[in-house]
């Protein structure tokens, strides 16, 4: 495992200037990938632009994994659990939460289905097509633009575990270490620079963290295409 920096709200010089930046000082602390077979798998949206950068920074393919987290009901921002692309849609499911909530198994059911349906509309939009990538026996560099609560982070692991990949390495910017803690045993390699205490949010650690929408997904998986086929 290898945490960066510890810190606190109150500190600027935790706070990256933009995704780009984030992507770049990630890009150093991962290193070069000495194995042939690695590739780096973007978590959208905002990953996807720390993923580009990582990806080119390091000579390496750039494809998507898409985990959605399944929100709380009438709570669309709280998380009670998340499910991913591929790897038989396994459920990440936050038991503590939906007990306390008081969720019924048919709300999770219904609700995973429709971000399972989305997932399929992301996959088409970004990739053109649902079939997954070839992981098997690669070593894969996971990233996203920072962890919250961890739960879509752990629905992407799953799903690259089922697809075969040899190993994972986990590389984000931020991320509060509890959920880094709970994150860890599930991969076999940990990155992440800012570790802050309070975390607040992932934005909090951007003077620039405007919104990432699908056209800027799709043209940055395009011109990692075009990189790797020169």
């Amino acid at each position: 495992m290898q945490y960066g920096v510890s810190g606190n709200m109150h500190d600027p010089a935790q706070v990256f200037e933009n995704r780009e930046q984030a992507g770049k000082e990630l890009a150093k602390a991962i290193g070069p990938c000495e194995d042939e077979e690695c590739v780096v798998l973007a978590i959208p949206r905002g990953g996807v632009v720390v993923g580009y950068v990582v990806a080119e920074s390091l000579a390496l393919p750039l494809d998507v994994v898409v985990p959605r987290k399944i929100p709380a009901p009438n709570q669309p921002e709280l998380a009670i659990g998340a499910v991913a692309s591929w790897g038989d849609n396994e459920l990440m499911i936050d038991e503590r939460s939906v007990r306390i909530l008081g969720v019924t198994e048919d709300y999770i059911t219904r609700e995973s289905q429709r971000q399972l349906d989305e997932v399929t509309r992301r996959l088409i939009a970004y990739r053109g097509t649902t079939d997954p990538p070839d992981v098997r026996g690669k070593l894969v560099i996971l990233v996203d633009d920072g962890i919250a609560t961890g739960y879509t982070t752990l629905a992407a692991i799953a799903a690259m575990r089922r697809l075969g990949a040899e190993s994972i390495t986990l590389a984000v910017p931020v991320g509060p270490p509890e959920s880094l803690e709970t994150l860890r045993p599930r991969v076999d390699r940990l990155i992440c620079l800012r570790t802050p205490s309070p975390f607040m949010a992932v934005g909090y650690w951007y003077w620039d963290f405007e919104q990432v929408s699908d056209d800027d997904v799709i043209e940055l998986l395009r011109k990692a295409r075009s990189i790797e086929t020169r």
